[in-house]
């Protein structure tokens, strides 16, 4: 089974020399990014974000990592710290002596009582040195603690701050993804609206149906309005019943005759 994966390779890359040439890796390079950029636009959004979310999420451990370094450097700058300021005062008691007894051996006596003890001028010049050399030397380790402990500072310092930025980092990624998830959502009711099929035909027959509704109301309202004028309101315009007078006024200008003349047609008859 490998011979044949081997001897198939080997044939193909022939092949795909015969036929392309040099610009062979040229076009394997451009068809292996087309294939990259094709599975990648198949991937879903959702799970980008939640990829981003889980490497978002592994920076905790090396948040961790770094807060127990500071932890540990806090703690060493608080040891050498007091150990500084225990030699501090053990050099300043050295100086003392030294000091006294250089006083001592330069007023000139030959004999020196310490503790009830006597001492020659000699005895005492040799201790002098040797404290004096132990004093030096203690200085020097002084100095190099000193110059350790700024070290150590400067380095605690420099983790302090690359623990905030961390943090930073962290906090910033994680507001950014709400802010991506947000968009997501957004876009995902634009595009639930957009491709949602609509029946409005009943919301036409609702529309018609309520205009016609109004329209009977109006119509029974303008009837109301209508008998109202006979009914409701007060019979100023109504006229009184005709008299005698105004009947017969009413037949003498029918019949274009004077009152006289009616009056002897009246006789006649």
């Amino acid at each position: 089974m490998l011979k044949r994966i081997l001897i198939g390779t080997t044939v193909a890359a022939v092949v795909g020399g015969f036929v392309f040439g040099r610009d062979l890796f040229s076009y394997l390079r451009t068809g292996a990014a087309s294939i990259r950029q094709a599975v990648k636009a198949e991937v879903p959004i959702e799970f980008e974000i939640q990829r981003a979310r889980t490497l978002v999420d592994q920076l905790v451990p090396d948040i961790r990592r770094c807060m127990h370094v500071i932890a540990e450097q806090q703690v060493d700058v608080e040891h050498l710290q007091q150990e500084i300021a225990r030699k501090e005062a053990e050099i300043g008691k050295q100086r003392e002596a030294l000091v006294s007894l250089r006083n001592d051996l330069g007023s000139g006596r030959s004999v020196f009582v310490y503790a009830s003890r006597t001492y020659t001028a000699h005895e005492v010049q040799r201790d002098l040195a040797t404290r004096f050399e132990r004093f030096k030397a203690a200085e020097d380790i002084l100095a190099a603690d000193r110059k350790i402990l700024a070290a150590r500072q400067q380095n605690l310092a420099a983790n302090q701050d690359k623990l905030q930025s961390l943090l930073h980092a962290k906090k910033e990624l994680e507001v950014k993804l709400e802010q991506l998830q947000a968009r997501l959502e957004t876009v995902r009711a634009a595009e639930t609206v957009s491709t949602l099929a609509i029946d409005d035909s009943n919301l036409s027959h609702a529309r018609k149906l309520i205009a016609d509704l109004n329209k009977q109301l109006d119509v029974r309202q303008r009837m109301l309005d209508a008998e109202g004028k006979f009914t409701d309101l007060i019979p100023v315009e109504a006229e009184s019943p005709p008299t005698t007078a105004d009947l017969c006024e009413q037949i003498d200008a029918y019949l274009n005759l004077r009152p006289a003349a009616a009056a002897q047609v009246a006789q006649g008859e």
